[in-house]
């Protein structure tokens, strides 16, 4: 076992959010080795983003930017930061995380606590530039008009990050999820549009699993038709799977982890049908083995994000899933990972 995965463990021990806390604080002090190189059959090009393996991590553990250099040792294909929103805000009362161990799951309603755009901004200016670093964007709570929110974060960060996420989805701020109807993403979407950075930096949609598939066809459709590049499916669950154990199951918030598998899958396989191959996507959602990786890319996604399974068994697994992934590639004879891309479809 490494010392990240020992540490990991130990971490299992502590209260969620002080284990979160010490986590970043550990990758922002331990001198981690920068990582092997991946396998050429692994490199993937997703919506102009040039990754040298397709496994990502999902926003949400590092939300103010404070740990990228410690990330991007970790050997992930990108690195997502945030989400971040134009000022900074505390977020929702305490307790607002809770893991459930029985069910390999947490439940989150953090509420986009983050130090703000200025900070956040100043650390991403001094970002590391061996792994592709993406933005997450959010909106301020007490903010009306919540689409100019978005365009302030893609303005103010314009040249600092990779790309960025457009994140729509969170079930833990008031009104959010009402932008994936057609009207407010209509306008929310052309105005991103508009404000777009000139450097080429692709822009993403995260959306949520609870949708039923008309709802995600009609997402893609406004996504192809206001220029995003590609959509991240999904977030958490506002559902409550009866096969779960953990006295916390009722808690609001957010559900992620291995009882959102069948969720965002499902939500995939409804993108990926709409999609038709005119957008890529990027699975989320439950992903906790390669072989969770590998039937997210036959389903047609280009990319992964993994980030509360890495909770229960440490940043090991993200070696665990590209190794896994390249013998799948050669066992079925794929030169390549995008040529597995939707294969099972």
């Amino acid at each position: 076992m490494s010392l990240t995965d020992l540490g990991a463990v130990i971490l299992r021990q502590m209260d969620p959010e002080t284990a979160h806390r010490l986590a970043i604080r550990a990758l922002q002090v331990t001198p981690l080795p920068a990582p092997g190189a991946d396998d050429p059959i692994l490199k993937t090009r997703t919506a102009g983003l040039e990754m040298s393996n397709p496994v990502g991590l999902a926003a949400g553990l590092d939300k103010n930017g404070e740990a990228l250099d410690g990330l991007s040792r970790l050997g992930f294909g990108a690195v997502e930061c945030g989400s971040v929103t134009p000022r900074p805000q505390p977020g929702n009362p305490k307790p607002r995380l809770f893991r459930l161990s029985e069910d390999r799951a947490v439940i989150n309603r953090m509420g986009f606590n983050n130090e703000g755009l200025e900070p956040f901004a100043g650390r991403l200016a001094n970002r590391p530039k061996r792994t592709p670093i993406g933005a997450n964007l959010g909106a301020n709570k007490d903010t009306e008009d919540k689409a100019a929110d978005y365009v302030a974060g893609l303005k103010r960060l314009a040249g600092l990050a990779d790309y960025f996420t457009i994140n729509i989805s969170s079930p833990n701020t008031p009104g959010l999820r009402a932008l994936q109807g057609r009207e407010a993403l209509d306008d929310l979407l052309g105005r991103i549009h508009e404000a777009r950075p000139g450097d080429g930096a692709p822009v993403f949609l995260k959306i949520a699993p609870d949708l039923i598939g008309e709802e995600i066809g009609m997402i893609v459709e406004a996504s192809l038709a206001h220029g995003i590049d590609a959509l991240i499916v999904s977030n958490t669950t506002l559902e409550r799977p009866a096969s779960l154990k953990s006295g916390f199951a009722g808690e609001a918030g957010g559900l992620s982890g291995a009882p959102l598998k069948p969720f965002a899958q499902k939500a995939l396989e409804a993108a990926a049908e709409a999609a038709a191959g005119r957008l890529p996507l990027i699975a989320v959602g439950g992903i906790e083995s390669g072989a969770d990786a590998w039937a997210r890319i036959r389903a047609g996604a280009s990319a992964v994000q993994i980030y509360s399974a890495l909770i229960y068994d440490g940043p090991g697994l993200v070696g665990a899933i590209k190794r896994d992934l390249v013998a799948r590639l050669r066992a079925e004879g794929f030169r390549h990972i995008s040529d597995a891309v939707g294969a099972g479809r």
